[in-house]
């Protein structure tokens, strides 16, 4: 039976580091903000947005809320990212993704101040992954990185295959393992041969949500299997896109959903908010 991974128990650590350093930075006569932009009524980012306010309010971070309504305008939208650009009391910038057609995900994240982009999605952060010489990483593959560390499970020599190839998941999820020395495939819906590669695999990372898509025939024996999908079944429950019950008896370790990779999802996310404040008031 494979050891859990436990987000809960990960986020709870590094909130606690980031709750020192929020102390220390108001020890200084400075507060950390982050400014959080939401538009429209979309219930999953409202849930989404509240557990972020809940989050920063744990550690001392203050959260600001722009909650505008579906139908703003583009130029509405970009007008006000720049107006946090300029705020220097506004550390962070988070606006909630999906945004409500037809608005222009790309020109608004790209209209973010990279050194605010605390979901590193603007392209100038992205290609700093790239090189591994970055400030903030995507909050995602960062938590998974996290939970791999704390286990003590070394990255490095080992097979590592990510499934899904989104630019918020599965892309930095790759480049941070090579960055670790891994040796890193990347499947994706157009793969072939999906079992013959997973099967391989030290390390498994799956992110395409697609329910229990990942069988124990997908799985070598003592993997490391990390599950970033977040699915409801029809019944109501949240599950995974890894069989757990069936792969957790082959895998050395596992995450469970929910429980698993989204804590240190939203834990990283104030992580990047502290390293922000951190380099805007040259600390």
């Amino acid at each position: 039976m494979a050891v859990l991974l436990d987000g809960k128990a990960g986020a709870a650590r590094v909130k606690a580091e980031v709750a020192k350093e929020v102390e220390q930075i108001k020890a200084k006569g400075k507060n950390v903000t982050l400014a959080v932009v939401i538009v429209g009524d979309d219930p999953a980012s409202r849930v989404y947005v509240n557990n972020k306010k809940k989050d920063c309010a744990e550690v001392g971070i203050i959260s600001e809320e722009y909650a505008l309504p579906a139908d703003t305008k583009q130029e509405k939208l970009i007008s006000l990212v720049k107006e946090l650009n300029e705020r220097s009391d506004i550390n962070g910038i988070l606006v909630q993704l999906p945004l409500p057609k037809p608005l222009d995900e790309k020109a608004v994240i790209n209209t973010i101040a990279v050194q605010k982009d605390v979901d590193a999605f603007h392209p100038v952060n992205v290609g700093r992954i790239m090189i591994g010489e970055y400030d903030f990483l995507p909050c995602t593959p960062a938590g998974v990185m996290e939970l791999i560390k704390y286990a003590g499970i070394s990255v490095e020599g080992k097979n590592c295959v990510v499934v899904g190839r989104s630019n918020i998941v599965g892309k930095p999820m790759a480049m941070l393992l090579l960055h670790k020395n891994g040796t890193v495939t990347i499947c994706h819906s157009r793969t072939q041969n999906l079992k013959d590669i997973t099967s391989k695999a030290d390390i498994l990372v799956v992110a395409i949500g697609k329910a229990k898509f990942v069988t124990a025939d997908m799985v070598k024996e003592g993997a490391v299997v990390i599950d970033v999908g977040m699915n409801r079944l029809p019944n109501g429950k949240l599950c995974g896109d890894v069989d757990f019950e069936a792969v957790s008896q082959k895998a050395s370790y596992i995450t469970p959903v929910p429980g698993g990779v989204g804590p240190m999802t939203r834990a990283m996310l104030l992580k990047n908010t502290i390293k922000a404040a951190k380099l805007q008031y040259n600390l």
